[in-house]
């Protein structure tokens, strides 16, 4: 039996941070949504016990440091399942890019395995065990659209936001979250305005979603890589409704509400970007079916 699972990227339309925990995590507020630019995850049921890994991108490991092995590692020894896995992952999304690949293949195959093992578990049971992986994997778990506390892994669901088109542009560097978090100076930093793009995002405002972008990691980022910070520049040349950097970076994104100005946009980054990519909002959250 093989299932095939889409494991859609996501972008952080606000992303604060309001201290260090003592655990030496961040607490943070952010909020993500899906977007139509997705890898592909494939499970072939195997009657061995035993878990495979491929993926054809050389970025991606193939052992227990990819986040989805440790996905289906962690159901295994939970519920001592005696079947194994072969996983293959298509990567569409671009790694080490801020828009949560790994977090989401992890995400992907949690709701696959479910399945295909047959283990009934439900989505909040699944989120559970996937903060137990990573930051991103229990809103991953969900898709959609959400308000993320705590380390990412308290989620209250949002509605859609309003259609639009998303460009992205991702130079040809990786950045170190951790890094970029350690470096951050949490007093004097300008906080996002998150009630506002909660009811921005209720009231279906794209205006008022554009008015309330903001990334307090932004600034740390930009200052150690300069070429993001001229991708910012770029996409605001170009005449994009809204900018900012998703994540810890280094990919930044515009929304961007009519399609001339779309192609305007892509067309202008891909002449000095390796990967430019114009993809819609999801906004809908995942099921079980």
């Amino acid at each position: 039996m093989k299932l095939l699972i889409k494991a859609p990227a996501k972008i952080n339309l606000s992303l604060d941070v309001l201290h260090k925990r003592s655990d030496g995590f961040h607490e943070v507020e952010m909020i993500m949504t899906t977007i139509d630019l997705a890898d592909r995850v494939e499970l072939t049921f195997l009657e061995e016990d035993a878990i495979r890994i491929n993926s054809q991108n050389r970025f991606v490991p193939d052992d227990q440091r990819n986040l989805a092995f440790q996905a289906a590692k962690l159901l295994k020894e939970r519920f001592q399942v005696k079947a194994g896995v072969h996983i293959s992952i298509e990567k569409n999304i671009p790694v080490a890019a801020g828009l949560a690949g790994g977090s989401s293949d992890a995400a992907a195959t949690l709701r696959g395995l479910n399945k295909l093992w047959k283990l009934n578990l439900t989505l909040d049971e699944l989120a559970e065990l996937g903060s137990e992986i990573g930051s991103d994997v229990s809103f991953c778990v969900y898709g959609g659209t959400a308000l993320a506390k705590g380390r990412g892994e308290k989620i209250t669901q949002l509605p859609p936001p309003p259609t639009c088109w998303v460009v992205l542009a991702k130079p040809f560097i990786g950045v170190s979250t951790a890094d970029v978090y350690r470096r951050l100076e949490l007093s004097g930093i300008s906080h996002p305005n998150l009630p506002a793009m909660v009811e921005a995002i209720k009231e279906g405002s794209f205006n008022g979603v554009c008015d309330n972008v903001g990334n307090v990691l932004e600034e740390v980022t930009l200052k150690l890589y300069p070429e993001v910070a001229q991708i910012k520049d770029q996409m605001q040349r170009f005449g994009a409704d809204a900018v900012l950097m998703s994540g810890s970076g280094p990919t930044v994104f515009a929304l961007v509400h009519h399609d001339s100005r779309m192609h305007r946009l892509y067309n202008g980054l891909r002449g000095f970007c390796d990967q430019v990519f114009a993809v819609r909002m999801l906004g809908e959250r995942h099921t079980l079916d």
